[in-house]
């Protein structure tokens, strides 16, 4: 206290100067903020199931890209390469050739004759169709034994389609196949069918192996999509007086025409690429030409350029047709 003024005065309160002051900032703490905290990069621990998920699940893409990428690659070079200097399969001494390649097969008669004798076989594509969506139907009502006429079907399909083709082979042999012992002549002097030996024959047993081991796929489909038939549907239709048929076009058909739509696409995608069944069947005919086979021919007889301009022109075709299906469907598949 001043004894003076008589006021008392608090030692705490008072302004420091000189050393106080700075003892007592060197005592006072520093604020977090004012302390630049530099951030530590955690390290990431190597986890070893990432490691084999990852090299496990690159596997396709390895595979894609060593049996697609690099393939579809070379068939580019191949298109717009001259290999008339070249031995063997080699490509050192191709040259520029331009659109010549791509010109010589759009000239070419045989391969005229591969893309019809395609389009022949093709056919099969659409009567497996209908068969199957005829014995689906079939199979879908109330009838003994569903489940082995199912498993009747589909057998073929999934078997192998080289023992398949050997096997009726056989049995379209002129001199001694069941099929001319049934008709009831093997003797080729006598009219007897030749079936590997002439044209006509030759496209018929092609279509009707193609259906036979390819149909059981469809009806497998087919059978899944009508058991998601609005029943509810069906039955007011037939309430309201339609009968089996108008209800089977006007409602049935309609409510599966996805599934059908994609058999389609899958099927005419298949028999561009049909190959194995004629290769199989051998022969000297120009109906086992089709437009894979031709370029095949192409490949063994070392002409690289023609092989690889048409298996461009095969992909182009391809996609123009799987396009037109698929503008085309915008009137006909409902999703609904």
């Amino acid at each position: 206290m001043n004894p003076e003024q008589g006021i008392l005065l608090d030692e705490e309160a008072l302004p420091l100067t000189g050393d106080a002051l700075v003892e007592q900032v060197m005592e006072e703490p520093l604020l977090e903020e004012e302390i630049p905290v530099k951030p530590q990069k955690k390290k990431k621990k190597i986890n070893k199931e990432e490691i084999w998920g990852t090299a496990l699940a690159s596997i396709p893409l390895i595979g894609f890209f060593i049996f697609g990428v690099i393939p579809l690659a070379m068939a580019i070079a191949m298109g717009f390469l001259d290999f008339s200097a070249t031995q063997g399969w080699s490509f050192s001494g191709a040259t520029w050739g331009g659109f010549e390649n791509f010109a010589y097969v759009l000239k070419d008669k045989l391969f005229w004759q591969s893309v019809g004798n395609t389009l022949i076989f093709g056919s099969s594509t659409f009567i497996s169709l209908i068969l199957a969506l005829a014995i689906a139907y079939l199979l879908s009502r109330d009838i003994k034994g569903r489940s082995i006429w199912r498993m009747i079907y589909f057998v073929p399909y999934v078997c192998s389609t080289i023992a398949l083709t050997l096997m009726w082979k056989e049995m379209f042999n002129p001199a001694w196949g069941i099929i001319n012992q049934m008709l009831g002549n093997t003797d080729l002097a006598n009219g007897a069918i030749n079936w590997t030996g002439e044209n006509t024959p030759f496209y018929f047993m092609v279509i009707i192996m193609s259906v036979w081991s390819g149909m059981g796929y469809g009806i497998l489909l087919y059978t899944a999509a009508l058991t998601n038939v609005n029943q509810s549907m069906v039955e007011a239709a037939r309430i309201d007086g339609a009968g089996p048929f108008r209800t089977f076009f006007r409602i049935i058909l309609p409510t599966i025409s996805p599934t059908t739509f994609y058999l389609l696409i899958m099927g005419v995608i298949g028999l561009l690429q049909a190959f194995a069944t004629t290769f199989t069947l051998g022969g000297d005919l120009t109906a086992r030409y089709t437009i894979v086979y031709y370029m095949y021919e192409r490949m063994m007889a070392y002409d690289l350029g023609v092989a690889g301009a048409s298996a461009w022109i095969l992909t182009i075709f391809i996609l123009i047709v799987t396009l037109i299906q698929f503008i085309g469907s915008k009137k006909w598949v409902k999703y609904d």
